[in-house]
């Protein structure tokens, strides 16, 4: 069961974790930069366990109104993984991608979607692919979605596919950084049954990346 592979979250495997989400943001972060022609950077992720039927209130509450953009993951590291962002800052961080002032984004039409379902598919891919390096393992993402509802109604698509809301997922809260501004956003990573076992048998040393 999904649920027995998190009873080994114990703290080499948090701080494994910690190590290899930090690469995968230092990766991402310069396929950020090369994707808007500017230097932005992604801050060190904050990586914790939380239970599924938690996050609406972490996020606000059921109601709030919410952008999140998912992918489905394939491979050794198969699962899904979310970007998740209240409405207003995907506003802001859509400014911050086109090099906008704050506030001069105020609705996400077709073009604001497509820089942020980029933005989804480019850190995601250069996440997992540096995860998967550390790891030694082999994954590939699907083509990203962008979802625009209440944060509810966001994660009923995790638990559709997860098997319901009793269950954890590994979130990294990080922000994305630039001119002079930071735009708060968490990625909620839920691997498949049986992929933690595959990270807890990394041989690999545990160490503070470098940013």
């Amino acid at each position: 069961m999904f649920t027995e592979s998190f009873s080994m979250f114990d703290d080499r495997l948090h701080a494994l974790l910690k190590v290899m989400s930090g690469e995968g943001v230092n990766y991402a972060a310069r396929g950020f930069s090369g994707m808007v022609g500017r230097n932005l950077a992604i801050s060190e992720p904050r990586v914790q366990l939380v239970p599924l039927a938690e996050l609406p209130v972490l996020f606000g509450g059921p109601e709030s109104e919410a952008v999140g953009i998912y992918l489905r993951t394939q491979g050794d590291l198969a699962g899904q993984m979310m970007l998740v962002l209240n409405y207003a800052q995907a506003l802001e961080l859509v400014d911050l991608m086109m090099g906008l002032p704050v506030g001069e984004t105020q609705t996400l039409g077709t073009l604001e979607r497509s820089a942020l379902a980029e933005l989804g598919n480019l850190t995601g891919t250069f996440f997992l692919n540096a995860m998967a390096h550390y790891a030694g393992l082999q994954t590939r993402p699907t083509p990203p979605a962008v979802m625009v509802d209440m944060i509810g109604a966001i994660l009923d698509v995790i638990a559709a596919t997860y098997g319901g809301m009793g269950r954890h997922v590994l979130m990294l809260q990080v922000e994305f950084l630039g001119d002079q501004r930071e735009v708060a956003a968490d990625f909620c990573v839920i691997p498949d049954p049986g992929v933690l076992e595959k990270f807890a048998a990394v041989n690999a040393p545990i160490g503070h990346s470098e940013n």
